[in-house]
Formats: C-alpha cells, sequence, structure tokens
C-alpha cells in the first residue's frame, strides 16, 4: 500500500443529513457566511437550477473576496456548459479539472476524481457522495430524485480534509499523482480506537496507488460481531468484500446489504452485479432492494463503526478513482445511521433465495450478458495491470 494514512483524531462534530432538500441549503449558507476560503471537489456537476444556486453561492463569496477553489472531474462536468465555467472564472474563482479527456490517453481516460468534498474557513467540512446535479436537489422542492447522505464535521479532523484537497489540487496542477513527503502521516492503517465522543479519521483511495479505505473497510467486515449494514448503488465487490460478507454471515452476524432497486442510471451494473446474490443469500446475507427512488449513498455500519463517503468499494472505483470516506466511531453518528439504515430496509424490497431462484428468464439472460461483460472487463484490466 503506497501512500500515507491518516490517524484517527478526537474531538470532533458530526451531523448526518439525508437527502439534497436538507444538506443543500446547509451548503450553500455555510458558503454564503465564508470569510476566508471555499473549496469545493466533485465528480458530477450538470447544468440545471441546482447548479445555478451552487454558482451564484460560489460567485458571491468570491466577489466579497473569499478565496474560492473548486476541483471538478473532466467527464463528469462535460454538462457543465461554459458559461458556468466563464462565470466562476470571471468572479475570480480558481477552476481546475481533473483528468482532462483526450483521445491519446485510451485506458488513461478512466482515471476519475470521484471525491465529494465542500470545505469553509478550514473549520467545517461536508462529506458524501453528493455531486450538484437537479436529482440531487431542486431548489424549492421538498424531495429528490436520489436518494443520498451527506456528513457535515466540526473540529480537527477538518484539517486532514484540508490537506487531502490541498495534495490533488497541487497535483492536478502537475498532472501527476500526490506522492506526499515521507514525514506525512502515518506508515501503517491505525488500529482502530474504542468508541469515544467525536473520533473520526479520513480515508481515501488514490486511483490503484492507495486503498486504505478499502483495508481499512475490509478489516471492519472481519471483526464486525454485531451488525453489517452496507449501502451501495453499484454493486461491484471485490472478492475479498465478498468472501468477509460470507464469513460474518456464517458466524451469525446480522449482515444486510442495502442496495438500489430497479430505479438505477445504470441497469447493466445492477445487472452485472446480481450473479453475486444467489451465494450471498445461500451463506445467510440479506439483501434489500430500496424501492422508493434510485439509492445513490456509500455508507457503511459495522457494530458501532461508520464509513460514509465516495466509495462504492466495487473494483472499477478502487482501480481507478480517488475517493474518500469519513471513518467515524461516534455515538450519535452511529444512532442516526442505524436509523436511516432502518428506514431504508423498511422502504425495500427484500430479496430471498427462493423468489430469485423464480425469477424470469429474461432476467436470467440480461443478468448472465451483462456479468459476463463484467468479469470479461476486470479479466482484461487484470492482465494488462
Amino acid at each position: 500500500m503506497a501512500g500515507a494514512i491518516f490517524p484517527w483524531r478526537e474531538g470532533n462534530s458530526f451531523e448526518l443529513l439525508i437527502d439534497g432538500p436538507q444538506f443543500f441549503p446547509r451548503m450553500l449558507v455555510a458558503i454564503a457566511r465564508a470569510e476566508e476560503q471555499v473549496e469545493l471537489e466533485l465528480y458530477l456537476v450538470e447544468a440545471g437550477a441546482c447548479a445555478e444556486a451552487m454558482v451564484q453561492a460560489l460567485v458571491q463569496a468570491a466577489e466579497r473576496g473569499v478565496r474560492v477553489r473548486c476541483l471538478f472531474d473532466d467527464y463528469g462536468s462535460l454538462a457543465f456548459t461554459l458559461t458556468l465555467r466563464q462565470r466562476l472564472m470571471a468572479a475570480g474563482v480558481e477552476l481546475r479539472f481533473y483528468n482532462r479527456l483526450s483521445w491519446r490517453r485510451w485506458v488513461g481516460n478512466f482515471y476519475r476524481d470521484h471525491r465529494k468534498l465542500l470545505l469553509v474557513d478550514q473549520s467545517m467540512a461536508v462529506v458524501g457522495g453528493t455531486g450538484v446535479t437537479d436529482e440531487f436537489w431542486t431548489p424549492g422542492e421538498d424531495a429528490s430524485e436520489w436518494h443520498e447522505v451527506m456528513v457535515e464535521i466540526t473540529g480537527p479532523l477538518v484539517i486532514d480534509w484540508q490537506l487531502l484537497f490541498d495534495r490533488q489540487w497541487i497535483a492536478n496542477r502537475h498532472r501527476r499523482a500526490w506522492k506526499p513527503a515521507s514525514h506525512f502521516g502515518l506508515p501503517r492503517l491505525p488500529r482502530v480506537p474504542p468508541m469515544g465522543e467525536g473520533m473520526g479519521r479520513v480515508a481515501y483511495a488514490d486511483a490503484r496507488q492507495h486503498r486504505d479505505i478499502l483495508q481499512s473497510l475490509v478489516r471492519a467486515l472481519n471483526s464486525g460481531q454485531k451488525r453489517i449494514w452496507l449501502a451501495t448503488p453499484y454493486f461491484l465487490p471485490t472478492w475479498k468484500v465478498r468472501r468477509s460478507l460470507r464469513r460474518a454471515a456464517a458466524r451469525g452476524v446480522d449482515v444486510r446489504l442495502l442496495l438500489t432497486g430497479p430505479r438505477t442510471d445504470h441497469p447493466s451494473v445492477r445487472y452485472a452485479g446480481h450473479r453475486y446474490y444467489p451465494r450471498l443469500l445461500k451463506a445467510g446475507v440479506q439483501i434489500f432492494e430500496y424501492q422508493p427512488c434510485f439509492l445513490h449513498l456509500k455508507m457503511v455500519l459495522v457494530d458501532d463503526w461508520v464509513s460514509i463517503g465516495s466509495c462504492n468499494f466495487d473494483h472499477w472505483n478502487l482501480r481507478f478513482n480517488l475517493e474518500a470516506n469519513l471513518e467515524a466511531l461516534d455515538p450519535g453518528l452511529t444512532r442516526a445511521v442505524a436509523a436511516s439504515f432502518e428506514n431504508d430496509f423498511a422502504l425495500s424490497q427484500e430479496v430471498s433465495l427462493e423468489a430469485w431462484q423464480r425469477r424470469p428468464l429474461w432476467r436470467r439472460v440480461k443478468q448472465r450478458i451483462w456479468g459476463w461483460v463484467d468479469r470479461l472487463v476486470v479479466n482484461l484490466l487484470d492482465r494488462r495491470g
């Protein structure tokens, strides 16, 4: 594992914010109150009412003298129009794009910045899985098309999030990966501390060079005693994650997966992930498919340990993407996450092994085709790497 590792820090405050109508107004108010600096790192940014509200807040902050820096993924922001970009730059916003697309780069175009992070005055961070699109939030509406969570963070941990952003901002200008100095961070994954008020750390993935975010998850899954609840919209987990889930269920842990139902932006990915259902169900893993809308959140609860952020923990994400999650051991956040899961389980359809074995032929064909395509791509990439 290459790259430095962030430590656990105590004395932080966390608040779980569920869905765009709750977290976007909070983010916009924070930007409006900024006095010195605002940083925004995003994957998905598209023109619309949500983007208009965000651009207006950023422009107003820059015009009153706040330093505003935005790092957007080039592919994820293709629908962020030239007019909106020019408005930001005309107001003095520093705007950079991660890994500009180029036909000369071929496979190199797959490397993307998938992180979602807002920083204000080095005193507050908001992290999670949102993009700035109307699917997550349309101003004036109480509901959103995509179900998502963010966490508002204050305390010493914000400085680590700031450091993660700053390092990528600098690396992006020189078109290279972040290679921190040897004195930065910890040499190996830190031990998980006892539950305490405001305990948290930054876990990240850096496009094949650094994956402590995966190692930390696998360690948590292997040590879980009471419950393992995992939510992800794109269920293409690594072999280690699948094995850990099966073993945990076999030793009597309450293992539940909260996955997207028929409402998804990538049906092919959903069908590809279905090939893992039978073996997990036979091992005792419970699978719930969320019904009201597209479930886009990425959240894990293992006993009292929480991980929330941008990472889907699938082999594609961990191979090509910059990812970042908050890991926390905080009683208040744990209760909020557990309540969110319980509410979502109640709005989901549980998949039984019996019902799965009776699924229609057309679904079996789609699952077989897309599963084969995914397996072929993974094998080709493994051979290349």
